[in-house]
């Protein structure tokens, strides 16, 4: 398998004026978990809740931008020591794609994963979570750079993987839930949020964690093609899309050339699957908003907070 197009920026992790920042940081695993826990904090899982400008930082899609509020409120490397309140604010897709920019600045094939971890909390719930996946030259190792080996019972550095591994990509869960050994009651953006967990919410991953393997790394709350909405369940029809992406997506995980090859040409030609010009952002801060992801601007609608909490659409995702 050819995974050289990996070791290439794509708009998303593409530094542009930064790439100075990047490139001072080594590609090894404790290295990068370094950097980018020091230069993004967590806007749900901070010592302290969130600044009004951190809250915002979480629709950066864009590793140049978010880059931009890191060197803004404390300019210096990116492991350099900071105060929480000069952090930029994100989450697991924002620590990991920061560590996919570093390793592909510096040549490494890397890509980000979508998936649903066990070790975020004391709470048997399953998070959702993104990882890192870097390509040594025979394998995909797949690491947490947002976690210290400290912090768990296994190597963060290099996960186990498979159905029941403490993390498993969305297409592992969903195959799990299809095949009826997974109840999806307990997987998704956090047990306080039971609008954002179930069948719904991992089959939009599902399509998520396709876009981040074919280099589209969106936000967690972006919406497109066949993707469920916030709170609504999947259609039969969409559910056996599903069922063929998450199929293809394990068996090329396995190392099947032919489901990889597969899964290249579904992503060019089923544009239910592939988000096109423009998405639905949900965004966790109660804004709606329409993304052109073009000329990299977002609309923004007025939705008051209670509404969206009341309607069951989107509050805030675990990631």
């Amino acid at each position: 398998m050819d995974v050289s197009r990996y070791a290439d920026h794509s708009p998303y992790s593409d530094p542009r004026h930064h790439a100075g920042l990047l490139a001072a940081v080594a590609p090894d695993p404790a290295s990068l978990h370094a950097a980018v826990t020091t230069a993004v904090v967590h806007y749900r899982a901070g010592a302290a809740a969130p600044t009004p400008a951190q809250l915002e930082d979480v629709d950066r899609r864009w590793v140049a931008s978010i880059l931009d509020a890191v060197v803004e409120r404390a300019p210096g490397p990116l492991d350099a020591p900071r105060s929480p309140e000069r952090q930029a604010g994100g989450c697991c897709r924002d620590h990991s794609l920061l560590a996919v920019a570093v390793l592909r600045e510096h040549g490494a094939p890397a890509r980000t994963r979508l998936g649903f971890a066990d070790y975020l909390g004391a709470d048997g719930f399953r998070h959702d979570h993104v990882v890192v996946e870097r390509h040594d030259g025979a394998r995909w190792v797949r690491f947490d750079p947002e976690v210290a080996p400290d912090g768990v019972a296994f190597d963060p550095f290099d996960l186990p993987t498979g159905e029941g591994a403490p993390f498993e990509t969305a297409a592992e869960v969903w195959t799990a839930y299809r095949a009826g050994r997974r109840d999806l009651a307990d997987h998704g953006a956090g047990p306080d949020l039971p609008w954002l967990t179930g069948p719904g919410f991992v089959q939009r991953y599902v399509l998520a964690d396709l876009a981040h393997r074919q280099r589209h790394e969106l936000l967690l709350w972006d919406v497109w093609g066949a993707s469920a909405p916030p709170g609504a369940a999947p259609d039969p029809a969409t559910a056996a899309l599903t069922d063929r992406v998450a199929e293809l997506t394990v068996r090329a995980d396995a190392g099947d050339r032919t489901a990889e090859a597969a899964l290249t040409v579904l992503w060019a030609t089923d544009e239910r699957v592939r988000p096109g010009r423009f998405v639905t952002t949900w965004s966790p801060t109660g804004r709606l908003g329409w993304t052109d992801l073009v000329a990299r601007r977002t609309g923004w609608a007025a939705v008051p907070r209670d509404a969206v909490v009341v309607g069951g659409s989107w509050l805030s995702p675990a990631g």
